[in-house]
């Protein structure tokens, strides 16, 4: 039988799992230097036996001091650095501390990045960034989390799926529709689309809301977005109707990915009027190779992001791009984590707004 969860030390887990203290320590902390099937038995007993599950319900419940830890994909990335922002000032107004982590849109580094911070005792864990199509992608983190909630740790995750969490829903698949609609109606019939992984759900939602778009532009032939390869290079066309041509390249999900993008639309789909970039770092990435190659835009060729990253009206030309308000979502994933827990999984959309912006324009005739 566990001994009372209160009198739990590190040293009674390397017992029970016939390992020093040394190599306890490293396996919940999510270090190299200890095999797999070793750090596996240690975090199941310590599971077993409750080593984490005291710490985070005395530190929340008494209101004392406690760290909230935060894993993004990429830390230099604006996006995940104004949400890293919001949830850092709503930290700080609650005596808390944060701790961030990047897992490079890696899902097996996502899961040593969550051992790591329930090794370090955090009282609240928020996820932010695109899960994966494929739950199965993220098992793996979704088996720690839960494990970490029924020990009295409180979760929040910001865009994802699968998780089983109270979550931060930003529009993405409204913002898709509501950006793709806006070149539309400035008459673009050649449109691109520089994406992400096509692995990534956000990918996939933002992919959903331009197809919507295109699909109300004319009869569609195939209204189903299409399956892709995973390759960082694949390109598709998106359900293509009669009135509009949709092509897509599939590239990393930062400015390199866009540049790339956009090199391969350039070379591939010359005849191409506008561009929606699926987020503002690949819009800007699309932006250099454009002028790198003396396209002018947006007199002929336009260019739209999403997510309105703070800079995105300081560049030349100013962005058009879907407003999400970033920080707001820091600190209402925060927010929620910090509400006593409810019976199920709660949802809280963050809503979008169109910002027009000097990038688009009509489309060229002749």
């Amino acid at each position: 039988m566990p001994r009372p969860r209160s009198r739990l030390r590190l040293a009674d887990v390397a017992e029970r799992a016939g390992v020093s203290l040394t190599t306890a320590s490293r396996a919940l902390a999510g270090r190299d230097g200890v095999r797999e099937e070793v750090a596996a038995r240690v975090r199941r007993i310590s599971q077993e036996l409750g080593y984490v599950a005291n710490p985070h319900a005395r530190t929340l419940a008494g209101g004392t001091a406690s760290t909230v830890g935060l894993v993004v994909h990429q830390i230099d990335d604006p996006y995940f650095s104004e949400i890293a922002g919001g949830v850092v000032q709503a930290a700080d107004e609650r005596n808390l501390i944060v701790q961030i982590c990047q897992s490079g849109r890696n899902p097996q580094n996502e899961a040593r990045q969550i051992r790591h911070l329930i090794a370090q005792r955090v009282g609240v864990i928020i996820i932010a960034g695109s899960g994966y199509v494929d739950p199965r992608m993220e098992a793996e983190s979704k088996a720690e989390l839960s494990a970490f909630q029924d020990t009295g740790g409180r979760l929040t995750v910001i865009g994802r799926h699968f998780l089983g969490a109270d979550a931060v829903r930003p529009d993405n698949k409204e913002g898709a529709e509501t950006v793709t609609g806006h070149l539309l109606s400035l008459g673009h019939r050649r449109i691109a689309v520089a994406a992400g992984d096509v692995r990534l759900s956000t990918v996939a939602d933002r992919l959903a809301g331009v197809a919507a778009a295109v699909d109300r532009a004319g009869p569609p032939s195939d209204p189903v977005v299409p399956s892709l390869s995973a390759s960082a290079s694949a390109s598709a066309s998106l359900s293509a109707s009669s009135s509009c041509e949709l092509p897509v390249v599939h590239a990393e999900f930062t400015r390199d990915g866009g540049r790339e993008a956009a090199e391969r639309i350039l070379r591939e789909h010359p005849d191409t009027t506008a561009i929606v970039a699926l987020n503002d770092a690949m819009a800007i990435g699309v932006l250099s190779a454009l002028r790198a190659h003396g396209v002018p835009v947006p007199h002929r060729m336009s260019v739209a992001g999403f997510d309105d990253v703070s800079f995105a009206a300081d560049l030349a030309p100013g962005l058009t791009t879907v407003r999400l308000p970033l920080a707001e979502m820091g600190r209402q994933a925060l927010a929620l984590a910090l509400r006593p827990p409810a019976s199920r999984p709660r949802r809280k959309p963050t809503g979008h707004a169109l910002v027009v912006r000097d990038s688009t324009g009509p489309a060229p005739t002749g």
